[in-house]
């Protein structure tokens, strides 16, 4: 599918996700028996992508900064990815590595709190928010979201998934959050499924990740294309990229991720060098309709959308970025009360 295709289709998502339309499935219906068939097939070689729970990691980063200033509070929201499942050791998952890099490059503590779910869907964002903002007194600094991949595997309608999504986000930047959203992987890399449904679980996924970019873009928050979770250096890596179930990320998969959305953390909250917001155009960066920049960013991984202009010509204006990525620094996380 070409990337005004895509951007048709992520746009004809989004405005039913918004204004309630009809439940546009990320599948064309013909196709439903044979994806069923070859569905059942890839759970009885994949498993049922679950593992032992994921390690709790919650607690403070950055302890050479203490005293110097209050922590930043950064909140993880999703499904297992969000959560860190596969790997054993708390400053393995995204939240340690994204919490640890945070502190680093603002020099400040960084109190992490993760409120994901394995196996949620969007339709559990709602439960998570509430939990998120129970405290309005410590309201987090930034929320880092990372939710898809089992709205494709399930096949919960996109405008569904899109509209779980944008609520999500909207309630949290009206709350006083940073929001940035890791748009749903493309599942079209996973080793034991097959063609067909390989090539549909990339269509599919890349589908929603656009939808998803357009619906937080347009309610303040910041997207970053996950396509790396599961794309090309993991069909490259397996091995190394995978975890032992061969579905979820191994701790060398989540570094790769947290790499990549890192800068756009940094960015949202401000802390990122001021010639790295300005776009390069030897990088193909630039100001594009959102669900243009959408439909690109979907198939890049590790590229960033934000808003730009709210309105224009062919509606709201969106600023593509393709930030370079940066080594996350490895600290281990201070203990905290509930055992991280």
């Amino acid at each position: 599918m070409s990337s005004l295709s895509r951007a048709r289709v992520a746009r004809r998502i989004a405005a039913g996700a918004a204004y309630g339309g009809g439940g546009i499935g990320l599948l064309g219906a013909a196709t439903i028996g044979l994806v069923l068939a070859e569905v059942q097939l890839a759970k009885r070689q994949v498993g049922n992508g679950h593992s032992p729970h994921p390690p709790s990691a919650d607690g403070l980063y950055g302890l050479v900064y203490a005293g110097a200033d209050a922590p930043l509070r950064l909140t993880m929201l999703g499904d297992s990815t969000a959560a860190g499942q596969g790997v054993h050791r708390a400053r393995q998952t995204p939240g340690a590595l994204l919490a640890s890099g945070l502190a680093a490059v603002a020099e400040r503590p960084v109190e992490l709190r993760n409120v994901a779910l394995p196996g949620a869907q969007s339709d559990d964002l709602d439960r998570q928010v509430v939990l998120a903002l129970g405290d309005p007194d410590r309201v987090p600094d930034v929320c880092v979201i990372m939710v898809g991949a089992n709205d494709v595997t399930q096949r919960m309608p996109a405008t569904l998934s899109v509209r779980h999504l944008s609520a999500a986000v909207r309630r949290l930047r009206t709350a006083g959050a940073e929001v940035v959203v890791g748009t749903c992987p493309d599942l079209g890399t996973i080793e034991p499924v097959q063609q067909p449904l390989r090539w549909l679980a990339r269509r599919a996924s890349r589908q929603l990740a656009a939808a998803q970019t357009i619906g937080a873009v347009e309610q303040g928050g910041r997207t970053v294309s996950l396509g790396d979770l599961l794309g090309p250096e993991f069909a490259a890596n397996p091995r190394e990229l995978f975890g032992p179930d061969n579905y979820h990320p191994s701790a060398e998969g989540y570094a790769t991720a947290a790499m990549a959305v890192l800068p756009t953390v940094c960015a949202a909250l401000g802390l990122w060098p001021a010639e790295e917001e300005r776009p390069d155009a030897s990088r193909r960066e630039g100001f594009l309709p959102v669900a243009r920049a959408a439909a690109e960013a979907a198939s890049e991984a590790g590229t960033e959308v934000a808003a730009a202009v709210p309105t224009g010509p062919r509606g709201p204006w969106a600023l593509l970025k393709r930030r370079r990525r940066r080594r996350v620094p490895a600290t281990d996380p201070a203990p905290a009360p509930s055992g991280g």
